[in-house]
């Protein structure tokens, strides 16, 4: 339920979309589009509404008989007004916050290049060769699972394996420090870096890992490098195919991929930066749902209580 904002005026709906005019003598249409908001609100809607889970219908004559506690004109335009400034504020700090996050992408962006000059190029055979660890599973026992979500949104932890329920699958181990891929989302993203908590899971035989040669190379420099324009475009020539699920990576050619190989001083540095920034990022994201709570709980102890 909501309140229809002007450049909605002379919309159409079906006749699944009951209407009602709001009596403004008495009601600020505003107020009413926050009162809509509020649990107590949504739960009178629910009790002047039957039917089944996949199908409940408001009962337009029971919601009409229902009640609901308004304070006078000119104090509900006094409670619009405060609503209204805090949602801006709100809206003011998502806005810095989401200029924040594309200064600090902008910034990486930046430091990243300085890393590349006189770096030399080598295939990832040579710098991080596949290696694959073959799980041999043991009836009545239970194995970790990650997998990797696509766009660079890291690994995640799967429910666990029952080796018992096992019919086709042939996991593979995972080890601290891996660069893991999908292989068949890796064009898309699906590649990430396992840290220490991930020593000892097991991945789908659908994901290769490529083990970094420490003395080369740091795991989560190469991983920035893989999820730039330049590192996908090429994951996404190692990865033919023109349907979705049969972007299949073919291991030579992901191998064959070269990437740049800086001084290890180098590239310290600039993951030192990295993890920083993305420290800093997360503790903003720790507090929005802080921060995301705050207008509903000011508008249900200004409406409601």
């Amino acid at each position: 339920m909501g309140v229809v904002p002007e450049f909605l005026d002379g919309a159409l709906v079906t006749n699944d979309f009951p209407l009602f005019e709001v009596n403004q003598a008495l009601l600020h249409p505003q107020y009413m589009e926050w009162l809509c908001r509020t649990p107590a609100f949504v739960d009178l809607c629910a009790r002047a509404s039957e039917g089944t889970t996949n199908r409940v219908r408001l009962k337009e004559d029971e919601f009409l008989q229902l009640e609901i506690q308004i304070p006078g004109p000119a104090e509900q335009k006094k409670i619009v007004a405060r609503i209204d400034a805090v949602q801006q504020k709100l809206k003011s700090a998502d806005e810095l916050r989401a200029s924040i996050d594309k200064d600090i992408a902008s910034l990486l962006a930046v430091r990243f290049q300085e890393t590349l000059k006189q770096a030399p190029l080598l295939p990832i055979r040579e710098v991080a060769p596949l290696v694959r660890r073959n799980v041999q599973l043991e009836a009545n026992k239970q194995y970790k699972e990650l997998g990797a979500r696509s766009f660079g949104k890291g690994l995640f932890v799967k429910p666990d394996f029952d080796a018992d329920a096992a019919t086709w699958e042939k996991p593979v181990w995972i080890k601290a420090g891996d660069i893991v891929f999908s292989n068949i989302k890796a064009w898309e993203g699906a590649i990430g870096v396992a840290k220490p908590e991930h020593d000892g899971f097991t991945a789908s035989h659908r994901y290769l890992t490529a083990v970094v040669k420490l003395e080369l190379a740091l795991p989560e420099y190469l991983l920035y490098y893989l999820l730039s324009e330049t590192g996908l475009t090429a994951v996404n020539e190692a990865s033919p195919g023109t349907a979705d699920r049969n972007r299949t990576t073919k291991q030579s050619a992901l191998e064959a991929i070269r990437v740049p190989v800086p001084s290890l001083a180098t590239q310290r540095q600039f993951v030192k930066l990295k993890q920083a920034l993305q420290q800093a990022t997360e503790e903003r994201a720790k507090q929005k749902p802080v921060v995301d709570a705050m207008l509903p709980s000011l508008v249900q102890s200004l409406l409601v209580n």
